[in-house]
């Protein structure tokens, strides 16, 4: 596979919305299948090249630009020839204000550009395209996001939600859903409620993601799975490989070893 891979980082002003820019140009004569499990943050494809098979929790898709929301389940991606675009990852809070998205609508759902009611959306990627370098597509990406900050039409997000957030990422989900209503003065179903709306997954569920993204990074790092079980706070490495098969659809040296290969 032919592969170039440009990261870059969002302007500061949308650093707590935006965790950074991938350009991307891939060319694969056989079909690149990858496993993209849960990560706790939503990817943002801007395309410029040809369309690309999704398979996951809401069915078979074949977009070429696309949102993805929170998810907790794995979503595998395959292609054959060429990719070219940028990838945004953006906070599940980032969604919320800059692109105006209900999370919960789009929670275990990739949706094309398209089908979002969003003009301004649908015509970047090819905006995008017409730039002559990478350097221009990232700054015009700040631009777009930044005037959308600054918008009336920008969704504001509760204080308390951000609060919740911040701390379950913060602590790898490791934060009883109690604890947080308690320290925001809301009742749990109002936590769960509002939580839900603009993160996409209830607390429980957003920790769980949250913990597993931490195994499978110590995992990738060359850890041994008992040592990332204890280490993430599972209760044995049986309850790792069912975690890994419930959010990955594969067992932990499945994963590794499926990631070695893509990434060869």
């Amino acid at each position: 596979m032919n592969a170039e891979y440009v990261r870059a980082r969002p302007h500061r002003a949308l650093a707590r919305l935006v965790l950074g820019y991938s350009g991307y140009r891939e060319f694969s004569p056989a079909p690149l299948r990858r496993r993209q499990a849960p990560v706790g943050s939503c990817a943002l494809i801007l395309s410029f090249g040809d369309p690309i098979r999704l398979d996951g929790p809401a069915g078979p898709l074949v977009p070429r630009s696309f949102l993805a929301g929170m998810h907790d389940a794995a979503v595998l991606t395959e292609f054959t020839g060429a990719q070219h675009g940028v990838q945004v990852d953006l906070t599940p809070l980032g969604v919320f204000t800059l692109l105006r998205r209900p999370m919960s609508e789009l929670t275990n759902r990739t949706a094309r550009l398209d089908e979002l009611g969003d003009a301004e959306l649908a015509a970047l990627p090819a905006r995008l395209a017409e730039d002559r370098d990478w350097a221009q597509r990232f700054a015009r990406l700040d631009r777009f996001l930044a005037e959308r900050l600054l918008d009336e039409r920008a969704a504001r997000h509760d204080p308390e939600v951000a609060w919740a957030w911040s701390e379950l990422v913060r602590r790898d989900g490791a934060v009883p859903v109690a604890a947080l209503a308690a320290e925001t003065g809301w009742s749990r179903r109002h936590l769960l409620n509002r939580f839900r709306d603009q993160i996409g997954l209830a607390p429980k569920p957003a920790a769980r993601v949250l913990r597993f993204s931490r195994a499978t990074r110590l995992l990738v790092a060359g850890s041994d799975a008992a040592s990332v079980a204890a280490t993430c706070g599972y209760a044995d490495q049986s309850h790792l490989v069912r975690e890994f098969r419930a959010l990955a659809g594969c067992t932990p040296g499945q994963y590794r070893a499926e990631l070695a290969v893509v990434t060869r």
